[in-house]
């Protein structure tokens, strides 16, 4: 990992952290006194460790809070051969639902395996009631380069059963990728194909 990846880790982290990390980092010290209209609040830690016969490392903490929001992010020292990446985002919904959906998606790669979320919660502005939670989780294994197979799973709003799983297949050459995935395997299952280049 290079400095600009790991810088823009640690910021992606302090941005993501929510509650429950703060609840976990109480017990080493005590949060500051919140008062309803104080100004933000930041904070930098760094815990230095020595462990005998391994090599030490630091592991720094930025903590930015306001109000009853507590944010917080650590760098986390990189596992080899493992590759993490974290992508915030946030969309428009225009059609039959109007909306905002913020969401994310996270990658995780070891060796010849790929796990890849990509995840939303659709808020619909012209009726509550339309809100709802997408996720994409896939897990894939490449024993060549050219060849992905894997299991997929998805929730969404356009299907009845809400919640669908099953497995992929996919092919790439140069730049063009194919990808088929079988969701509901059975006598009527959903197929997707997906057609990609990279440019």
């Amino acid at each position: 990992m290079n400095r600009t990846f790991q810088f823009r880790l640690l910021v992606l982290l302090l941005l993501l952290a929510c509650n429950l990390i703060a609840q976990q980092t109480t017990a080493r010290r005590p949060l500051r006194d919140r008062r309803p209209n104080q100004p933000w609040a930041v904070s930098v830690l760094v815990d230095g460790y020595y462990v005998p016969g391994e090599q030490g490392y630091a592991d720094p903490i930025v903590t930015a809070d306001r109000s009853w929001l507590h944010l917080e992010g650590r760098y986390l020292n990189p596992i080899k051969n493992v590759e993490l990446t974290i992508t915030p985002m946030v969309g428009g919904v225009f059609g039959r639902t109007t909306g905002v959906a913020p969401g994310g998606e996270l990658s995780l790669a070891y060796q010849k395996f790929n796990l890849w979320v990509s995840n939303e919660y659709v808020f619909d502005t012209k009726n509550s009631s339309g809100s709802y939670y997408y996720a994409w989780p896939q897990l894939t294994y490449s024993p060549k380069d050219w060849l992905h197979l894997g299991l997929v799973a998805q929730r969404t709003l356009a299907v009845e059963s809400d919640t669908q799983g099953g497995f992929l297949f996919g092919l790439s050459a140069k730049k063009l990728e194919f990808t088929n995935y079988f969701l509901d395997p059975g006598p009527k299952p959903t197929v997707i194909l997906e057609l990609g280049y990279n440019f």
